[in-house]
């Protein structure tokens, strides 16, 4: 079983029952890792969500540490969405949608930041 080790990040979600009683998972991230196993370098980034399923650490993988980190947000997106659906639940994080866990800040100038695009205001 992995463990999640160094815990770099956290997060609290309420969660709202049918009948309006309220109760909280907390989702905590590992700091990412080289995956041991991998021949190739690959990294692992171990994660949990306490007060579900008994908060088993699980881990998500990626070519490097960033992505492994990305690609464990996305799992506990899809779990805790699973979660509200099979529970009859609505999971909450300051309002937002996806648990704030969607990074998507729109852009569509792909050198934002490169000495030839305009200086941001």
């Amino acid at each position: 079983m992995p463990e999640l080790g160094e815990v770099v990040a956290e997060r609290r979600i309420a969660v709202i029952g049918p009948n309006d009683a309220t109760s909280e998972l907390v989702i905590r991230f590992g700091k990412p890792h080289p995956d041991p196993l991998s021949p190739n370098g690959d990294w692992c980034c171990p994660f949990q969500i306490e007060g579900l399923d008994d908060g088993p650490v699980q881990t998500a993988f990626g070519v490097d540490s960033l992505q492994a980190l990305l690609l464990a947000a996305y799992r506990v997106r899809l779990l805790l969405t699973e979660h509200a659906e099979q529970t009859s639940t609505r999971l909450d994080w300051l309002g937002q949608q996806d648990f704030g866990l969607r990074v998507d800040p729109g852009l569509t100038d792909l050198h934002i930041g490169s000495p030839t695009s305009p200086p941001r205001a």
